[in-house]
């Protein structure tokens, strides 16, 4: 099974790096969907990924060290059965469709600057 996602490029520190990870990119768009009021660039490049579910613990670290701390950024990403949802230096991890799971790391979003119109990750 695959885990599947959604990167926003901007969303990566300066520098940062994700590498050693079997990434199979599976779209890449831009739109103009920022919240310059929040600090973030108006525009976004996203990148709707897969990689395989063994290395769910290996994303969730490499994330949590390349993520920028400011300007509300999160990476989301599925299974079959769990969401995952990746903050600088925090994580959530919760079964699909679990609303106190949800909640909870939607609290910690709004804590860390996430606008409340981004706290749109799919379950």
């Amino acid at each position: 099974m695959a885990l599947k996602g959604g990167l926003i490029a901007e969303s990566l520190r300066i520098g940062a790096k994700l590498d050693g990870l079997a990434f199979r990119v599976t779209t890449i768009s831009r739109a103009d969907v920022g919240d310059v009021d929040a600090g973030q660039p108006l525009t976004w490049t996203f990148i709707d990924f897969e990689v395989p579910e063994d290395e769910s613990d290996r994303l969730v670290r490499a994330l949590e060290g390349a993520l920028e701390r400011t300007g509300g950024w999160y990476c989301d990403f599925r299974s079959d059965t769990e969401t995952f949802v990746v903050f600088a230096g925090r994580s959530f991890r919760y079964p699909r469709g679990n609303r106190g799971g949800r909640a909870t790391a939607a609290e910690y979003a709004r804590s860390v600057g996430v606008p409340e119109a981004q706290l749109d990750w799919p379950e």
